[in-house]
């Protein structure tokens, strides 16, 4: 039977081959329905003409009407691209746009063939087909992953990484993210053209236009995955083979410098993560206010536990509204030295521990906080209580750790909710404590004179036994003497106090204040301290100039982090 508008359509694929014009090709390849009129008219023809049992023939056809080779002598094979466009017909002949789940599984297929014609000599000419298919697999995996009552019966019968006995089962996110990272590894390893991937006019060609594209496409996929590990591997292939990020358009740069920040971030590399991030908010169009926000968010952060605070002007900005609320106490209790208000703030009963949580930047705040924490505790103990020295009879500033110990129990047990009753000369210490975490799994103790007939209990209801993990431990968790030395001893190694511990005295000695003041000596700025300690160089951000060995490994997680 005849199909005129599926040969009108072959025609038009044959001259945009001979043309080498991607874009156009992808202008003609739709797969999202709904489909236009004339896209109707071709799918009908197929069903009438070449159902699922003639798909041999529909290739056939294709292959009549596609040229086989580029023009000119040595020209390269259009067969994978061939099939490709006969994968596609049958794509948009059998999809049901209802049924989600096998509209992803058709995509990923299509989109395999795609990757295969894009190794091929045809890539540059698929590529920007390969970058739509992608964001449209990636569109509809995120949307999947968030029902799981679509995907329960897939994932239950999902295959595994690698090997089978491997053990760690791969979500549908996290297998599209796989498909396509397979495409953009032959993005970055494009060996065609110069050695520095770029034309005469100093631009990325061939499949190297598309690195960053795909790798934003990845990227997004894995972070919804949580799958930090994956995300590794494209940055350390970026690192070694991309031409530098400068080249690229604005928005790829913003997008990618946002989830490299967030890498080194999830990784606590926080000086690196602030200077990823600020530059994608440097770069980033200044009407995008949703995407200036999601930087803004971890760019705060990554400079509050670098001793960085942000500035009153920046909470003006239409992407920071909101923001205050959420930062400025925190760093006000920072830069206070107040444990009390800060346990509070981080508290799982806080009314912000929510949106921390969401954003996944709680357990970053609680932890690393805590060096500024207690820095800015010895600086206001001093400010309290300490000894100014005196120059002429060469006695050196000092700190009394007792004060320090005696200040920091104080704020502890304020943070727990003690209070302190007298009657009479009793006294009696009460903790307003929330229910332990794990209460659910903990039953109230036998009594020593209980039958033992009655002690085994029913097996939904054990007694007699509660788990030592269960259990909070004896006594309150305050800060002893050592603790409170150990944590003094920890900042003057890493430069945050100047001086040294005087351990028979108990007491830290400020050194070098003989003609400054003992304050800003014995107590450096923590964010010109921890600066100096780093140099500019983000693993994953390739610059101009940049100096790159060649078959390096790159560890990305393996540095000490600042704070460790």
């Amino acid at each position: 039977m005849a199909t005129p508008t599926v040969d009108r359509f072959l025609d038009g694929i044959a001259r945009l081959m001979r043309q080498k014009d991607g874009a156009q090709i992808q202008d003609f390849l739709r797969y999202e329905p709904p489909w236009p009129p004339i896209y109707e008219q071709m799918v009908a023809e197929l069903r009438q003409t070449y159902a699922a049992a003639e798909q041999t023939n529909l290739e056939r056809k294709c292959s009549k009407a596609l040229p086989a080779h580029e023009d000119g002598d040595g020209g390269g094979s259009f067969t994978s691209f061939i099939s490709f466009v006969a994968r596609y017909f049958a794509f948009i002949r059998d999809v049901d746009a209802s049924q989600l789940l096998q509209t992803h599984n058709k995509l990923k297929d299509l989109l395999g063939q795609a990757s295969i014609a894009l190794s091929a000599s045809t890539g540059p000419i698929i590529l920007p087909t390969v970058i739509s298919l992608s964001r449209t697999l990636s569109k509809l995996a995120i949307g999947l992953d968030k029902r799981p009552d679509l995907v329960d019966d897939l994932t239950s019968r999902e295959a595994t990484i690698g090997a089978e006995e491997a053990g760690e089962r791969v979500t549908l996110a996290e297998g599209s993210a796989n498909l396509i990272r397979e495409a953009f590894k032959k993005c970055a390893s494009e060996r065609s053209g110069n050695s520095s991937g770029l034309d005469n006019s100093g631009k990325p060609e061939g499949r190297r236009i598309g690195i960053y594209l795909m790798a934003n496409v990845c990227l997004k996929l894995f972070f919804h995955c949580r799958k930090l590990r994956s995300a590794e591997q494209i940055f350390a292939l970026i690192y070694q083979q991309s031409p530098p990020l400068s080249l690229y358009p604005a928005a790829q740069r913003t997008t990618f410098l946002y989830y490299l920040g967030r890498y080194h971030f999830a990784n606590n590399h926080f000086y690196r993560a602030q200077l990823a991030l600020q530059e994608a908010y440097f770069q980033c169009h200044r009407q995008a206010t949703r995407q200036r926000r999601l930087i803004l968010i971890y760019l705060i952060t990554s400079n509050i536990i670098l001793g960085r605070f942000p500035k009153p002007q920046i909470y003006q900005r239409p992407e920071a509204q909101g923001l205050r609320e959420r930062f400025e106490p925190i760093c006000r209790a920072l830069a206070k030295g107040d444990i009390a208000s800060f346990r509070k703030l981080t508290n799982i009963d806080s009314p912000s521990t929510a949106w921390f949580l969401h954003w996944r930047i709680l357990l970053q705040i609680t932890n690393r906080c805590e060096v500024i924490l207690w820095r800015s505790l010895a600086r206001r103990t001093f400010l309290l209580s300490g000894n100014r020295g005196d120059a002429s009879k060469r006695a050196a500033p000092t700190l009394n750790l007792e004060d320090v110990f005696i200040l920091a129990t104080f704020l502890e047990k304020r943070s727990l909710g003690i209070r302190v009753e007298r009657s009479g000369d009793a006294v009696r210490h009460k903790a307003n404590r929330g229910e332990h975490t794990n209460s659910i799994f903990i039953y109230p103790p036998t009594p020593a004179d209980t039958p033992p007939a009655q002690a085994d209990g029913d097996a939904d209801r054990p007694h007699g036994y509660i788990d030592p993990d269960f259990v909070d431990p004896p006594g309150l968790d305050l800060p002893t003497p050592e603790v409170v030395e150990s944590m003094i001893a920890s900042l003057v190694e890493q430069d945050l106090l100047h001086g040294f511990i005087s351990h028979g005295q108990r007491r830290f000695a400020i050194t070098g204040s003989k003609n400054a003041s003992p304050l800003a000596v014995g107590f450096p700025n923590v964010w010109a301290t921890l600066k100096a300690k780093m140099d500019d160089e983000v693993p994953g951000w390739v610059k101009e100039g940049q100096r790159r060995g060649g078959g390096t490994v790159m560890h990305l997680s393996g540095a000490r982090p600042i704070g460790a």
